[in-house]
């Protein structure tokens, strides 16, 4: 039963993945959590393509066999027509850690199966919840108001902790004006669904195709239902040169492309077309006094590798361990949520770099090796090729946060490199 004003060890502002999965792991903990979801689960989403970086944490909330058991399609690893290399080139996930595939999931049933195990763990959820504004005690955030769907009066949480995981709705961000645009990753997305589409055979039947194109680049992600997702990216510049609608622009691309095009000639349309900007971001800073970012709410990285929901779940694996040193030695609390940002933003940085790198096509797939292998190997211990299927998997680059909490694992402000300060509540 939750009261009209109640009190929580944290409250989670957003039920996607980041936001589900943290509050999950900290239930899981005996701590009492409350997420508020804007939205009614099951909702779309786009996002259907995981890396098995996610799979640590979705093993921690006990998924896997649910997840396998759902019949997702099971994904090996990917397909690329990338670069100066004339044919299709692959790395499977199972050269880059234990982790022989992950999912390609309907974002629909994956998050409603997050949130749900939350609530199993013992966390509360209330969708249709609608936050307002965080409680201020002096510069620390103390809990929010809400207002749920229907209702008149807006409710009060008031929590040890708030964790920011509104996704793109950046609710802290917007408040405390913390977001840096990276303006050389301002893409659009362009999508729809097709039914009857040919498939690779075997382990690569469920792999996502990523396809270069002079101006852009094809995703294609074959789900279990039959459907394929077939989504177009490119420079939000070139879409307005081209004067074309976007629905002109991918039919255009779609017929020029080769690989894309072959694997879904003689299918037909399964859906309309949607559209999302995909403006990369980081926040400038990812905590404060009583409070956290984590997911999207913390940055947005280019789709291109697929790294949105391993991003969300890796975050939230490390900050359900940040947020538990915190809440059992409160004088702890700037350190260890330190500590978590500066893994958070090394592994940002690194795979930023990488997606850069990644978007020059005149060069060879040997060159994307070595560039892999310069930010997670330099010392060339493993073969390049491994260590380019380690970076698209995501098994490795955020470390762990916390070996011995007594121990210089948990840095201070100084060593974390980050000027701990407060955040004002922001005016107007």
């Amino acid at each position: 039963m939750i009261k009209s004003e109640d009190e929580f060890d944290v409250v989670v502002v957003g039920g996607g993945p980041a936001g589900s999965a943290t509050a999950g792991l900290l239930a899981k903990r005996g701590y009492r959590v409350l997420v508020l979801e804007r939205e009614k689960f099951p909702r779309y989403h786009i996002g259907e393509s995981l890396i098995t970086g996610s799979l640590p944490a979705l093993e921690d909330l006990g998924l896997r066999e649910r997840l396998d058991n759902m019949g997702f399609t099971k994904k090996y690893g990917g397909t690329l027509l990338w670069g100066s290399n004339q044919g299709t080139w692959d790395f499977r996930f199972s050269e880059a850690s234990n982790y022989d595939y992950a999912y390609q999931v309907r974002r629909a049933d994956f998050d409603a199966l997050l949130l749900a195990r939350a609530r199993e763990l013992g966390a509360f959820a209330i969708e249709e919840a609608t936050v307002k504004e965080p409680i201020f005690d002096g510069e620390r955030i103390v809990g929010v108001t809400y207002i749920r769907k229907g209702d008149t009066e807006q409710r009060t949480a008031r929590c040890r902790l708030l964790v920011d995981a509104s996704g793109q709705s950046r609710i802290l961000a917007r408040r405390f004006d913390l977001v840096e645009w990276h303006d050389d990753l301002r893409n659009i997305a362009v999508w729809t669904y097709f039914q009857g589409c040919k498939r690779y055979g075997g382990t690569r039947a469920g792999d996502t195709v990523t396809e270069n194109r002079p101006s852009g680049w094809f995703w294609f992600i074959p789900l279990s239902d039959g459907t394929v997702s077939v989504g177009y990216v490119t420079p939000i510049e070139e879409y307005k040169k081209s004067g074309k609608s976007l629905e002109e622009l991918y039919a255009d691309e779609l017929a020029k492309s080769q690989e894309v095009r072959a694997l879904t000639e003689g299918a037909f349309r399964a859906s309309g077309f949607r559209s999302i900007r995909d403006w990369s971001y980081t926040c400038q800073r990812f905590h404060g006094p009583g409070w956290v970012l984590v997911g999207d709410a913390a940055a947005f990285v280019d789709p291109l590798l697929s790294t949105g929901v391993g991003l969300a779940l890796r975050g939230s694996h490390g900050l359900a361990d940040a947020v538990d040193a915190a809440l059992r030695d409160p004088s702890s609390e700037a350190r260890v949520l330190a500590r978590y940002e500066a893994n958070y933003r090394e592994f940002l940085g690194s795979l930023l770099d990488f997606v850069r790198f990644f978007y020059d096509r005149t060069l060879n797939k040997e060159q994307y090796w070595d560039k892999a292998q310069q930010s997670l190997d330099p010392k060339k211990l493993r073969p390049r090729k491994i260590d380019f299927a380690t970076m698209l998997s995501g098994v490795s680059g955020i470390h762990e946060i916390f070996h011995d909490l007594d121990g210089p694992a948990v840095l201070s402000q100084e060593e974390a490199g980050l000027e701990v300060v407060a955040v004002a509540e922001a005016s107007g």
